[in-house]
């Protein structure tokens, strides 16, 4: 039995990674910080029957700015695949904290590549890039060849901890690997971001519960993709005999306005009656423009995405439809305060 190690493993990317690593049979370790609140609503599900996951699934306290208790942890677990996936991952927010911002997404890359190599455990490696290095655009579309220019700290700590994967890779022999993963949404995508916000809010208008949607740029354009799809692409990365850097995207590019409009016209709503534009959700520096092309994933991991723009959008809607609608109901017959 394998034996895999998550970092933010309570996240979007994380709970459908857990989803899929049991599928397949691994035994799954998470690391999880020490909170006055639980944050593990996204893998509750895999508790709900444990002679299926229960058994397989182990959740540790950890924080990435704590090198000691890693490399306890990994020397303790020593486990076979590590995805990191862990970070303070909001843009926006990133510009408001951006020296943690910096500590944990960048610095935190660090503290894990030098407890695996404090421990001398060879596990596979997969850090979670992202197509924000990309930021100002310097090849459309965005290959694993193309120039970074990131526009947020968030980008430049990403940049930052896909070049220190490289490093130890080259450095130390280690079997690491970069995923640079556009925009992938799902209805575990965290409600601040733009994606999600959206259907959420689609939802609630046509229940009667909102009246406004406001939003920052409607013109910036991503390459978006469904969640569940692109972590059976970290997967596949770890499948490699070698450590090695992936872009994984679907080639498409869309905008915010697009993704509006067609949230608001799959309940046959108008989306111009209810979007208001607000400058608070403008970044200081914007990307435009991301696009990305996943040919080298396809020819080397047989990797592609399935769905695509109007579907994923569809899918989202609906999730946020079929969740407000349970909660009204309850509420309607009292079983929630």
């Amino acid at each position: 039995m394998k034996r895999a190690l998550i970092t933010g493993i309570t996240g979007q990317d994380g709970s459908y990674l857990a989803d899929l690593l049991l599928e397949k049979g691994y035994e799954v370790h998470g690391i999880i910080r020490r909170a006055s609140t639980f944050n593990t609503a996204r893998i509750d599900h895999l508790y709900a029957d444990p002679h299926v996951n229960g058994v397989r699934l182990f959740l540790h306290y950890g924080d990435l700015s704590d090198s000691v208790n890693l490399v306890k942890l990994l020397y303790n677990l020593k486990p076979d695949e590590i995805y990191h996936l862990a970070a303070q991952s909001h843009v926006r927010v990133s510009f408001d904290i951006p020296e943690y911002t910096s500590d944990v997404t960048g610095v935190g890359t660090i503290r894990i590549l030098e407890a695996m190599r404090e421990t001398g455990i060879k596990p596979k490696f997969y850090q979670a890039s992202s197509s924000e290095m990309f930021g100002k655009v310097q090849d459309v579309p965005q290959t694993e060849t193309t120039r970074f220019w990131p526009r947020s700290p968030y980008g430049v700590a990403k940049v930052f901890a896909y070049w220190a994967t490289v490093n130890y890779r080259e450095s130390y022999g280690l079997c690491a690997s970069n995923g640079i993963l556009f925009n992938h949404e799902s209805p575990r995508r965290g409600e601040t971001f733009v994606t999600r916000k959206i259907t959420r809010a689609v939802a609630a208008i046509k229940h009667g519960l909102q009246k406004e949607l406001f939003l920052g740029n409607l013109e910036a354009r991503r390459d978006w993709g469904y969640a569940p799809e692109y972590v059976e692409g970290m997967w596949r990365i770890l499948q490699h005999d070698e450590g090695d850097d992936f872009v994984l995207a679907t080639n498409e590019t869309h905008t915010v306005r697009e993704f509006a409009e067609a949230a608001f016209a799959h309940v046959d709503l108008d989306w111009k009656e209810f979007v208001k534009y607000d400058d608070r959700y403008e970044r200081p520096a914007e990307v435009e423009l991301l696009i990305g092309d996943p040919a080298k994933a396809k020819r080397i991991l047989d990797w592609e995405p399935k769905v695509r723009f109007n579907e994923l959008v569809r899918i989202m809607v609906d999730a946020d439809m079929q969740t407000l609608s349970k909660r009204t109901n309850q509420e309607h017959l009292g079983k929630l305060p």
